[in-house]
């Protein structure tokens, strides 16, 4: 398969993005809309319809190529596998867009052979869209971005989430417990794309979760690298 440039994987991660987020955004009166509720967690029609959404925009231009959404059974993309898997969240931070928080994003990322190439997180209600690729550096709304050059934690503000999962080995509470103990501040949005696009743009130092899923870190990810931080997840999905 013959390499297709990391700025036209952008492009197509962009109107992705913006697709979805609008598309939620703009039907933010059926926010309401439930298909299924979890502990601690909600699906949503809008979400299956953002990620539709997604999907058609990557389709059209790319119609061979895998994709993963956190909407399509749990961790099997819909195609046979290609050099190029596009990784779908269609509303990262549900919950809070149910209650109608302002805090929530869409996000898309794509990866080639197994590595991230291009990704973008759109938090439509708050008029930010982050960008980057392996070729570009980190923006935000189009203006480059580093991470803060704060180095102690005792002066940093920290991102972090109470994970879904019951493994008592790493307790959710005593985790967070831990990290406020340590860092001028730690702040719990729940929002892992978003909440990693502002360790990205220098407003907070760092992002910790336990039990994150690749469609929720995938473009936060590569932002954080490309603004000159570190990302690293541990675990198969």
């Amino acid at each position: 398969m013959k390499k297709i440039p990391a700025k036209k994987l952008l492009e197509c991660a962009i109107d992705a993005v913006k697709t979805a987020g609008e598309h939620a955004s703009n039907n933010s009166n059926r926010r309401r809309n439930i298909v299924e509720i979890f502990r601690h967690d909600v699906k949503l029609q809008l979400d299956i319809e953002c990620q539709q959404k997604a999907e058609h925009v990557i389709r059209k231009r790319f119609p061979k190529h895998s994709i993963l959404g956190e909407e399509d059974s749990f961790g099997k993309p819909k195609t046979v596998m290609s050099d190029y898997e596009w990784i779908v969240d269609p509303i990262d931070g549900t919950v809070n867009f149910h209650h109608g928080l302002r805090s929530w994003c869409s996000s898309v990322a794509v990866r080639f052979r197994g590595e991230v190439v291009a990704g973008a997180v759109f938090a439509p209600e708050l008029g930010e869209l982050y960008t980057a690729s392996i070729d570009t550096p980190a923006r935000l709304n189009g203006k480059v971005i580093t991470v803060s050059k704060v180095d102690k934690l005792s002066d940093s503000l920290i991102m972090t989430g109470l994970d879904k999962n019951t493994d008592s080995s790493i307790p959710p509470y005593a985790m967070l417990k831990a990290i406020a103990g340590n860092v001028q501040k730690a702040r719990l949005m729940g929002v892992a794309a978003l909440d990693m696009c502002q360790v990205a743009c220098g407003r907070a130092e760092g992002y910790f979760e336990a039990h994150i899923y690749i469609w929720d870190i995938a473009a936060a990810g590569l932002i954080v690298r490309q603004a000159g931080g570190k990302s690293e997840q541990i675990g198969k999905i």
